[in-house]
């Protein structure tokens, strides 16, 4: 008889909820999971593929990394060819004549995230159920999701053992492991000052890449993105000014917190 278990599948970002239940899992303190999927954006923090590269050979599993493309590059292309489409982050649309803002509609997640690791998760499953470990802690409950398909249920570890984030932090010390890089594109709209102002002090390759995406970005920038029309201009930052020229304040200086409870499904982050 077929064994009709379901399979396991965790969904690694390479960050701190996730990276601990992969070593959790290791360790013996979860039950083991048959792969890990990483769904690589081209556009990481070099740390984050550093910290990949450190994990991958602690853990009794394989990890598989699995890719839409390089997301810096189809955007770009995307803008290039008015008739091209790219999963585009939500980047800062500014009509400077009306003083009105607003964003793109988010597509990177699902595109770039959701989809890669759909494909390979329902390649490896061959019909069965599947489970989802998803590293999302008690301090992040909102960015719990369903799948959105009836053949993956999303389970969240961190929430059942009742661990926050700084508990996850409190377990790779006392175990002796590096703690992990915030994982998300160096471009994501949602990252907050202070991790810009990290970026710029203590990742420059990160942060130089960032500021000349978010220059190019303008310079190639149409009527149109993805077939629908945009009357503005394109920022990454939301103060709607060239990254490089933004009051990379803390967010507690102003009074204001991360953004990444808004963001990529319970995918990025993590």
């Amino acid at each position: 008889m077929t064994d009709q278990k379901p399979i396991r599948i965790l969904s690694l970002g390479a960050g701190v909820q996730s990276s601990t239940l992969a070593l959790m899992i290791a360790a013996g303190e979860l039950p083991m999971v048959d792969a890990a999927v990483f769904a690589d954006t081209g556009d990481e923090p070099a740390g984050v593929y550093d910290f990949l590269s450190y994990l991958t050979p602690l853990l009794p599993f394989p990890v598989r990394i699995v890719s839409a493309g390089k997301l810096s590059e189809d955007f770009l292309a995307a803008l290039d060819n008015q008739r091209g489409r790219a999963g585009q982050p939500p980047f800062m649309v500014w009509n400077a004549q009306k003083k009105l803002g607003g964003r793109l509609w988010r597509q990177c997640t699902k595109e770039y995230k959701l989809i890669p690791i759909r494909r390979f998760v329902r390649d490896l499953s061959a019909g069965r159920q599947v489970e989802q470990l998803i590293g999302i802690s008690l301090d992040e409950a909102l960015r719990m999701k369903p799948s959105g398909v009836k053949y993956i249920t999303n389970i969240f570890p961190l929430i059942d053992l009742r661990m926050t984030r700084d508990d996850c932090l409190r377990w790779l010390s006392r175990h002796g492991f590096r703690t992990p890089p915030k994982s998300a594109c160096i471009f994501c709209p949602y990252i907050a000052n202070a991790r810009l102002r990290k970026m710029k002090d203590e990742a420059p390759d990160d942060w130089h890449k960032l500021v000349a995406f978010d220059h190019e970005i303008r310079r190639r920038q149409k009527a149109t993105i993805n077939g629908a029309r945009i009357t503005g201009t394109l920022y990454v930052h939301r103060d709607c000014k060239p990254i490089d020229e933004v009051d990379l304040s803390t967010a507690a200086d102003h009074g204001q917190g991360d953004l990444f409870g808004n963001e990529c499904e319970g995918l990025c982050g993590v």
